[in-house]
């Protein structure tokens, strides 16, 4: 046995050395960089798995928890105990006390490079995204108006939903506040593009790594526009009208299957991780390009739109060019995307104005 366990030693020995190197992806992402990063509301059914992929992260340096609930500090806690090379520290805000969550929240964003926001109440049975607008809606202008104070040039990535408004409220806020970049304000649908992946991927029987959809417009209901006239083996019109369908109301699905118990938390964090991943790559050099809902002139009417952005060092290098439609999605972006997204758009403004 002695043999072995010496060889063991060895192989670990020369694993440190490539580590200590900076050869191994342990500890740095492409280019060595690691970035800061905090979630708001992360003691929350997304944010604790969203921090827990985090702390696993390769292009991660430190890890923020803030949220309004004492919980935030046993959460940080736990996941400090992680093997990872992650910094790992927790904010606990106070619901009675408006002053202590200021300070607190402020000493979270401190330094940070990206921010995301699950923040919020989940949807519950019975309920659409509009009912979760009027709470949720004060919860991100809050969050955000800190965010202009402390850093205003960080990368400010939104998953609170009803996110087609909750992004518009968001940039009304940074406006007020003379910050605003838009190439650096996102709405995450990643998780449109990943449940489209997954589910075309099972229709066609390949692995969902393989496919890779493009979804545009906004990201609740009939705003989701999944592009699958693109599909390779092509799809029937049928089959596409059938997955477009299941696509636009999975969040649904999960909110009805857990029967009160909450909503998509787990592939939201999953799709919450891709996306802040795909950031983090950008920040350092990488050109990648992920569906995202931002302020965009791709659709004359509607300001913020959802479609592929290559993102760069400065957030959003480009804006890419929606790709060629079928008569389907051509129509269906006409009937029934521009109509109720323009709505949710107008609704955000006019709350932030409110506030």
């Amino acid at each position: 046995g002695d043999e072995t366990f010496e060889a063991h030693r060895r192989r670990k020995e020369k694993k440190i050395l490539r580590i200590r190197q900076g050869k191994m992806g342990v500890g740095s992402g492409s280019n060595g960089k690691r970035y800061n990063v905090a979630v708001l509301g992360a003691a929350g059914g997304i944010g604790q798995p969203l921090c827990l992929l985090l702390t696993g992260s390769p292009y991660v340096k430190k890890l923020h928890l803030y949220d309004v609930i004492p919980l935030v500090n046993g959460v940080a806690a736990d996941l400090s105990h992680v093997n990872e090379p992650v910094e790992v520290c927790g904010f606990a805000g106070d619901l009675k006390d408006a002053q202590v969550s200021k300070e607190k929240l402020q000493e979270c964003l401190q330094g940070m490079d990206v921010v995301l926001i699950p923040a919020g109440i989940p949807r519950k049975p019975g309920m659409t995204r509009a009912d979760l607008f009027a709470v949720n809606g004060k919860i991100v202008a809050n969050l955000i108006e800190n965010i202009a104070e402390v850093c205003p040039k960080t990368m400010i990535c939104i998953i609170s939903n009803p996110v087609n408004s909750t992004v518009p409220i968001a940039a009304e806020v940074l406006k007020k506040k003379g910050v605003y970049d838009p190439k650096r304000l996102f709405g995450v649908s990643t998780l449109d593009v990943v449940r489209s992946d997954k589910f075309i991927g099972e229709k066609i029987q390949r692995s969902p790594q393989e496919v890779d959809i493009t979804v545009i417009g906004g990201h609740s209901g009939t705003t989701i526009l999944p592009l699958l006239s693109h599909v390779k083996p092509a799809l029937s019109a049928e089959d596409i009208d059938k997955l477009t369908t299941r696509v636009q109301n999975a969040g649904t699905e999960v909110v009805e299957a857990k029967a009160g118990g909450g909503s998509a938390t787990l592939s939201m964090a999953y799709a919450a991780h891709r996306f802040a991943t795909s950031v983090m790559k950008g920040l350092s050099g990488e050109s990648v390009v992920e569906c995202a809902y931002v302020q965009s002139s791709l659709v004359g009417e509607l300001p913020f739109f959802a479609s592929p952005v290559k993102l760069g060092q400065e957030g959003i290098a480009e804006i890419l060019p929606l790709p060629v439609m079928s008569a389907y999605e051509q129509e269906k972006l006409e009937k029934e995307v521009k109509t109720p997204l323009k709505a949710s758009i107008e609704q955000g403004v006019t709350f932030a104005a409110s506030l």
